[in-house]
């Protein structure tokens, strides 16, 4: 069985390549000029959303270097304490919708420190899961459609977050 999966995901972009071509001979399309108008317009969107990404980029940096995210962890702890959050999810929870390269080596420390058999670790888990790089993926998507308006979106988004973020804590108390 596992042969057979091997040899199917070896065969399998090969597969699809040769059928889009043949798709495209018996539809008399120039297959290749499409390509490469498609390759064309790719270089373009990653042109127009570079800017964004330096500043998303720079913006992590900065707050990760400055101690920023220590300062509003201590600052939330008496709410997060009464809300019963492990306080050593919080660098996560902050950083998870900024980076998800910071809030990957976040959860690796966590992992490291507490065990991924623990409560902790099975919550930092299940965040990674449920949450998504917010501002990352709302940066890409909207800059790359030229949509300038994102308060709305921005605020959805992040209310997800919140939401995945507590019922990660609240699914795993119950299930632990």
């Amino acid at each position: 069985m596992a042969n057979l999966i091997n040899y199917l995901s070896g065969v399998a972009i090969p597969v699809i390549i040769m059928l889009i071509i043949l798709f495209g001979l018996k539809e008399k399309v120039e297959v290749f000029d499409t390509f490469l108008n498609g390759a064309k317009e790719g270089i373009e969107i990653v042109f127009k959303m570079f800017p964004t990404l330096i500043g998303i980029f720079l913006a992590v940096g900065l707050l990760r270097s400055s101690g920023i995210i220590e300062l509003i962890c201590n600052l939330i702890t008496p709410l997060t304490n009464l809300l019963e959050i492990p306080s050593q999810i919080m660098p996560l929870a902050i950083l998870r919708p900024i980076s998800g390269s910071a809030s990957m080596a976040v959860a690796v420390d966590i992992m490291k420190n507490y065990g991924v058999d623990t409560l902790i670790g099975i919550i930092t888990s299940t965040i990674m899961g449920s949450t998504e790089t917010t501002f990352y993926t709302i940066a890409i998507y909207t800059s790359s459609v030229g949509i300038k308006k994102t308060r709305g979106i921005l605020v959805a988004a992040l209310a997800a977050d919140i939401a995945g973020i507590i019922a990660s804590v609240v699914i795993c108390r119950i299930l632990s």
